[in-house]
């Protein structure tokens, strides 16, 4: 259903139809004239009728009517597979300032550009009562925080199952699967929505699930009894366990409690891709994998359907055919659909909105706490504020089971991942260590720039904080005889080892430590701002102390300052191709 088949002039810019309501604060789509109608629409309950004529829009198609709008009665929930009950009417558009244009777009792209599943439910918020019937929804049986909020750093935990209802999945794999956690990414948004981590958790992680309080299908609570060292999947469809339980499992092995959970089983992923048209992604050389169905050739294409589905189920055929490969291939299949979720190509069509509207919430199982459109609409404009540069896909750090001589299962990598857990808990963002430690490079860097004092009027006092034996008398003779730095002093040991090899100096030294450094090629991480101290003549001079970095006089402790050649390296909101 398109636009036009809905009431709109042809000349009207689709963003001109987002009005704003003032009794809400928020904007509303409102598609072509018709009679004055209530300020705050209000479709769970109806209001007593008012006395007013019916009006018909302009752009109408003859021989139709639309509903009467004044006391505009709510429409009836509908059941699933019921036909669906026209919309009520809108009112016409209303003069936009130019200036405000931008801001409907932006709100529009709000909705929709908030992460993957939720982008598709957040970004149909205009599309009211009858959405609310597509949502299932499952206790979190008190696993969560309660729900997500508005002042808070957000964390919701999302699941591709591995279960085979719908058409055609009973021929991929175990037609019997009762749904394992296949999938599981846990995102973190930080409190200002600046920047994002999805971090995602291995499948074949070894983990222990906890005891899991779980609600029944007749209302009672019964105590799945928990299980030790067993692969991470197992926390979700396995002996009766619900997503509640996923969510216990996760709590327990990162320390972050999920605000509230979203799951999607293979439908979803076939659904959503067709409903934007497909997603473009890249390979960097033929795939042909007859366990997923994936065939294609090197390159880029544009996929959707059965081919999306099986393109984020491969493994055998990229990396190393594990499910650690198949990770990273999801990873850029989310960030492929993040990017077509907010083109113009996606955001300025109507048909393709709704689409995703009803893809997105059909595709959903959420937890108690989001069961509504409004609930989604809410979460879906919070994530909207999150720049998608700013989001980091990053995977939990694991190493291969020592325990096993077949390889199928991995564990904590304990030397880093309780680094990423911490970051995570604490809202500690990957992009904002990044830009944070851009604003740090810039500033140590400032300590290299400006005039440098001749080599004749640098005074340094030299001390041997943990390099070999002799480096201080060395370092020395290396200066007063070849550089001409004949103010300087062998100060003896350091009375504390250092790893790093630094040079102390009081401001008024900044002209004399910026000549040093660029004779020993220091880098401004190893220029300490500080005191100076007092030479055995009597007069101030900067403290030079060798760690274990050095290597000898002469040779330079800058560290390289970029990643060599053929490191890799990808961001969120770019493509890389499958290898």
């Amino acid at each position: 259903m398109d636009a036009q088949g809905r009431g709109r002039a042809d000349d009207i810019d689709p963003a001109d139809q987002w009005v704003l309501n003032p009794n809400t604060g928020e904007y509303e789509l409102r598609l072509g004239s018709s009679a004055p109608q209530s300020g705050v629409p209000s479709p769970r309950k109806p209001r007593p009728s008012e006395a007013a004529p019916p009006a018909r829009s302009r752009s109408e198609a003859p021989g139709r009517s639309r509903p009467e709008t004044p006391g505009r009665a709510a429409p009836p929930r509908r059941r699933r597979g019921a036909p669906e009950e026209p919309l009520p009417g809108r009112r016409g558009r209303r003069p936009a300032k130019k200036a405000a244009k931008g801001r409907k777009v932006l709100l529009w792209t709000g909705g929709a550009m908030a992460f993957v599943l939720v982008a598709g439910a957040g970004a149909a918020y205009f599309y009211i009562e009858h959405l609310n019937d597509n949502i299932a929804s499952v206790s979190d049986d008190g696993a969560s925080t309660g729900g997500f909020s508005k002042d808070k750093a957000i964390n919701i935990l999302l699941i591709g199952t591995d279960k085979r209802t719908g058409k055609g999945n009973g021929s991929y794999g175990d037609a019997g699967s009762v749904g394992h956690a296949d999938t599981t990414i846990l995102l973190h948004v930080s409190k200002d929505r600046s920047n994002a981590t999805a971090l995602s958790i291995p499948r074949d992680l070894i983990v222990d699930v906890p005891d899991c309080p779980t609600t029944q299908e007749d209302g009672t609570q019964k105590i799945i009894p928990g299980t030790q060292q067993v692969r991470f999947n197992t926390s979700l469809g396995q002996d009766g366990r619900t997503p509640s339980c996923t969510m216990r499992t996760v709590t327990e092995l990162t320390g972050v409690k999920p605000d509230n959970f979203m799951v999607a089983d293979f439908n979803a992923v076939k659904t959503l891709t067709s409903a934007v048209g497909g997603v473009e992604v890249c390979v960097g050389k033929d795939l042909d994998d007859p366990d997923s169905h994936l065939k294609l050739s090197k390159g880029t294409h544009t996929i959707e359907g059965e081919q999306a589905l099986a393109f984020v189920r491969t493994r055998h055929a990229v990396g190393f055919g594990g499910d650690l490969s198949r990770i990273g291939l999801q990873q850029q299949f989310l960030s492929a659909l993040m990017r077509k979720l907010k083109s113009n190509d996606t955001l300025t069509s109507p048909s393709k909105m709704l689409d995703l509207a009803e893809a997105g919430t059909k595709a959903l199982t959420v937890d108690s706490q989001l069961d509504s459109i409004g609930k989604l609409k809410d979460l879906g404009l919070e994530l909207g504020k999150l720049n998608t540069k700013n989001l980091t896909f990053t995977t939990t750090p694991v190493i291969d089971n020592p325990t096993e001589k077949v390889k199928a299962t991995v564990v904590l990598n304990d030397s880093t991942a309780p680094q990423v857990f911490d970051m995570i808990k604490n809202d500690v963002s990957f992009t904002a260590v990044k830009e944070r430690k851009k604003k740090e490079a810039a500033a140590v860097a400032a300590r290299l720039k400006g005039t440098k004092a001749p080599a004749s009027e640098v005074r340094v006092r030299i001390l041997n904080g943990g390099a070999v034996a002799g480096s201080a008398q060395e370092t020395l003779s290396w200066l007063q005889n070849e550089e001409g730095v004949t103010k300087s002093e062998n100060a003896g040991n350091a009375p504390a080892p250092l790893a790093k090899t630094t040079l102390e100096y009081a401001p008024d030294q900044a002209a004399q430590a910026r000549r040093l450094a660029d004779l020993m090629g220091l880098s401004g991480s190893a220029m300490k701002p500080g005191e100076s101290v007092t030479n055995d003549q009597g007069l101030p001079a900067m403290t030079l102390t060798l760690g274990k970095d050095f290597e000898g006089a002469g040779v330079s402790l800058t560290a390289p300052a970029k990643a060599p050649e053929g490191v890799q390296k990808s961001t969120a909101d770019k493509v890389e191709c499958a290898k």
